[in-house]
């Protein structure tokens, strides 16, 4: 099995279901964000709680992102009144890093007329409103906002509804995911190869969870954690009296699992005298405690998972071979962590946010050199050591983001060349910027035009560099 990290992460993701985190058709209440003043945003926040909405409310982009994060929004409510180029540039930019939500804005009729705020319209929301708020008709939209978010979530990539926290988008997670969708319907034995740390458990839990036994139990057994003399008691159970400390009769592990899934991990260090039980219980479907002459049937579908060649322990003797043929029915090989990179800043991004409640409150995420040094590291002990790494990096780290010498990590030489070079293109940008506006006499709309650009963009460009000027 798993250590306790990865484990985690399956309670977080089955706690995210019971909150209908996840659940696009879930029964738990619908969550919405509404972002204004308290003045905006009293009424209408007031209307959707009495129709049964869970509303969270925030001032300032930068406490919506925290609350957007924690909570798994899906409909964002913009109440934003009077909106000049400045703030159309500072919403361009927050909405941009939240699109995964659908957004809905309410303006005065004087921003509407604005450049700026029509092209945020068309470039962001689902629909858009003007105050004063007729609310019914807001009601209505959000609702249907959220009813896009929930088709959007269904379309996306993932092994059904239950996905027993597995996390990715590479082409690669996809295909196990279609895989082990397909796998899960059926009701023959499979067997998981991939290396220590890589997700072996979270999709043998999945297959359970999608499969017509999701209702029964799940049991994982980590084949090589069990004391050798005690194995064939925890796995068949014993009689009262069969050996010395048998005080009374046990249910093993496999009757335990009747009617539902067992999960044999590391199956290639289990003993070769235990290995014939095995074989048996496949090839009748029964088991004999330790101690008994009585055979019991039972109704379990056996899992089993190897970060070892077995077909190499076969040729050595080590392993049974009509077992292995007969556990390999369903093969399904998990990638290691290297060959889906794309997936290390979305795992990473899970576990800061499954973990947040043990880091320091002013620990905002990632620092792009932390990100970029994940990204060049092989990462041999994969996914387990993803998630030990991020969290000890939440509890140790000292500046606001985390940093690649709190991951452990250090930054390859040409990503240390690429950040010089980014910090040498950053200073110039914001020289010809300064150098701009100082010679139009801090006119925004000449020093765009002097520069080539929009003033929204030269805006969104101000506020990245914290240069600040009154309205041009």
């Amino acid at each position: 099995m798993f250590d306790v990290p990865l484990q985690a992460c399956v309670a977080a993701a089955s706690a995210r279901r019971a909150t209908g985190q996840g659940d696009p058709v879930g029964t738990a209440k619908k969550k919405i964000l509404c972002i204004g003043t308290s003045a905006l945003t009293s009424p209408i926040a007031e209307r959707l709680r009495a129709s049964d909405w869970d509303v969270h409310r925030a001032n300032d982009l930068r406490s919506a992102h925290r609350l957007i994060v924690e909570h798994g929004l899906r409909v964002g409510l913009l109440v934003m009144g009077d909106v000049d180029e400045p703030r159309c540039a500072e919403l361009d930019t927050f909405l941009g890093a939240h699109a995964q939500l659908e957004w809905v804005g309410c303006f005065d009729a004087d921003s509407l007329a604005r450049p700026c705020c029509r092209d945020l319209i068309l470039a962001h929301l689902f629909d858009h409103h003007t105050l004063p708020l007729d609310i019914a008709r807001v009601l209505s939209c959000v609702g249907h906002a959220h009813g896009r978010a929930a088709l959007r979530e269904l379309s996306t990539p993932e092994l059904d509804r239950a996905d027993a926290g597995i996390v990715g988008q590479s082409a690669a997670i996809v295909n196990l995911m279609r895989q082990a969708r397909r796998i899960a319907h059926a009701s023959a034995p499979v067997l998981i190869h991939g290396e220590s740390g890589s997700g072996k458990e979270l999709f043998a839990h999945a297959i359970h969870l999608n499969s017509p036994r999701a209702s029964g139990p799940y049991v994982p057994i980590n084949c090589g954690a069990i004391q050798p003399a005690l194995i064939q008691s925890e796995l068949f159970g014993h009689e009262r009296g069969s050996f010395t400390g048998a005080v009374s009769e046990k249910r093993g592990f496999f009757e335990a699992a009747d009617g539902g899934t067992v999960f044999l991990d590391e199956i290639g260090d289990l003993p070769l005298d235990l290995q014939v039980n095995l074989l048996r219980f496949l090839q009748e479907g029964t088991i004999t405690r330790v101690g008994s002459t009585r055979e019991v049937r039972l109704d379990v579908r056996i899992v089993a998972a190897t970060n070892v060649d077995l077909e190499k322990a076969v040729a050595a003797g080590r392993f049974r071979q009509d077992l292995y043929y007969r556990l390999n029915v369903l093969p399904l090989h998990v990638v290691p962590l290297r060959d889906r990179r794309e997936d290390i800043r979305l795992l990473a991004e899970h576990v800061f946010r499954t973990y947040s409640a043990e880091k320091r409150p002013s620990l905002k995420g990632f620092s792009r050199s932390a990100l970029q040094a994940m990204d060049a590291y092989n990462w041999p002990g994969n996914v387990r050591e993803l998630i030990n790494r991020v969290r000890a990096a939440m509890i140790t780290a000292e500046r606001n983001l985390i940093m690649p010498s709190d991951l452990g990590l250090k930054m390859p030489q040409d990503v240390q060349l690429i950040n010089v070079l980014d910090e040498a293109r950053l200073q110039a940008e914001r020289s010809a910027i300064r150098s701009s506006l100082q010679q139009s006499g801090r006119n925004v709309a000449l020093s765009a035009r002097q520069l080539g650009v929009s003033r929204m963009t030269l805006y969104r460009l101000m506020a990245k560099h914290g240069i600040h000027v009154p309205n041009g």
